[in-house]
């Protein structure tokens, strides 16, 4: 690193190769383009229909400091398999399985079953049974991403490992602004059609068990384990002159359950703002941000304290024109010190800016690359460079398919 200047280091030099190597190639990839699209396979299963789809990215990295990996990848199967009758009722059962190394496990934290449920759809909307996302983070908004999949914001992939455990650096501490405290846990979900712009999601998740169906396990027995966690969601969009905007607020309740001394219910809080402008046929423009505040340490639920406080931000901007998308990212967050944690609730922050460029192939196939940097602080103890600060960058290139 060369101090806080732009870093002079080989992850930059990786990410200037990558924007060149795309300035070159692409137009040449794109003639190429038609012939890599891939289709849904749609089975019919008796009265039924089996819908398989599906989701691989792979990304190749020059980080910093030495020592760190240079791939990362994941794969993940989404069949579907659904009845519809002619009443407009659809029944469907669901299921993503996903595989990846340490780098890309994303918000699930590596589980194969990422999601097991039922659901019933008419025009008043759909219920959802089982292992599925709660309503603050279906129906979450904020500022436009390049690639999902390596934004700075709730992450499948990132680039930078420790060596000493060798887990993710994110895992200790990882920017997601989008309430999601209930993860995946088995759950009962409603949400509600888009009417006037307005859509509603509302869930209960009994605890942090991880079945097909609510209320069977009670999830991990340690301290503080959550449950009875209630969320709800509401997305708005409207136009204001050229401008689209979607705003989102969402909020989730708990109940501590075994808890020691200062340990609460979960409570989290979260909101974004987004706005899209067509400047022409070619050319669009979007902004926006989003914020979430918890009393959960680290937003690991089973860890939430009275008076404890962590909190995140995200904004970002990208421009659109033809299949090229380029756009810039900043990411803070803070978790607050709790002294009942010990050594273990030190306070944490953490800085990021990126910026990447994206390439659309088609529907199915999108490349990326860019530079990422990742700035973490604690106020006691060192991270694996033996210091209480650590200072990462790296140059990325990032292919994604999804089905």
């Amino acid at each position: 690193m060369s101090g806080p200047g732009f870093p002079k280091s080989n992850a930059v030099l990786a990410a200037g190769a990558a924007l060149g190597w795309f300035l070159a190639a692409m137009p040449a990839v794109a003639l190429e383009a038609g012939d890599l699209g891939i289709s849904r396979l749609d089975v019919p299963v008796g009265d039924a229909q089996l819908s398989l789809g599906g989701a691989a990215s792979g990304a190749v990295f020059d980080s910093s400091p030495s020592g760190q990996p240079w791939a990362s990848g994941a794969l993940k199967l989404m069949p579907r398999l659904h009845r519809d009758y002619d009443s407009g009722l659809q029944l469907g059962f669901n299921a993503t399985f996903a595989v990846g190394d340490r780098l890309s496990r994303g918000r699930y934290g590596g589980n194969f079953f990422e999601k097991l449920f039922a659901d019933v759809r008419t025009g008043l909307g759909r219920v959802e049974i089982g292992q599925t996302d709660g309503a603050g983070y279906v129906v979450a908004a904020g500022g436009p991403k390049v690639d999902a999949q390596v934004s700075l914001d709730d992450p499948q992939t990132t680039f930078f490992r420790d060596p000493l455990t060798g887990h993710a650096v994110s895992d200790v501490f990882a920017l997601r602004t989008a309430v999601g405290a209930s993860s995946n846990y088995a759950k009962i979900a409603y949400v509600s059609p888009a009417l006037f712009g307005v859509q509603l999601a509302l869930s209960f998740t009994p605890n942090q068990g991880k079945n097909f169906l609510p209320f069977v396990n009670a999830g991990p027995d340690v301290p503080g384990r959550q449950a009875a966690i209630w969320e709800a969601g509401l997305r708005y969009s409207t136009d204001v002159g050229p401008v689209s905007l979607t705003g989102y607020g969402g909020i989730a309740e708990g109940r501590g359950e075994h808890k020691l001394a200062g340990q609460r219910g979960v409570s989290d809080l979260g909101f974004g703002l987004r706005a899209d402008y067509t400047v022409n046929d070619d050319l669009s423009l979007s902004l926006g941000g989003s914020y979430r505040s918890s009393n959960a340490y680290a937003f690991d639920i089973a860890r939430s304290y009275d008076g404890a406080s962590t909190r995140a931000l995200h904004v970002s901007a990208i421009a659109t024109y033809g299949d090229w998308v380029a756009g810039i990212e900043y990411g803070n967050a803070v978790a607050g010190h709790v002294p009942s944690l010990g050594a273990s609730g030190t306070r944490l922050g953490l800085n990021g800016t990126q910026a990447s460029l994206g390439y659309v192939l088609n529907a199915n196939w999108q490349i990326t690359g860019g530079w990422q940097r990742l700035d973490y602080a604690r106020d006691s103890g060192v991270f694996f460079n033996g210091a209480p600060q650590l200072k990462m960058d790296a140059g990325f290139l990032h292919l994604n398919l999804h089905v």
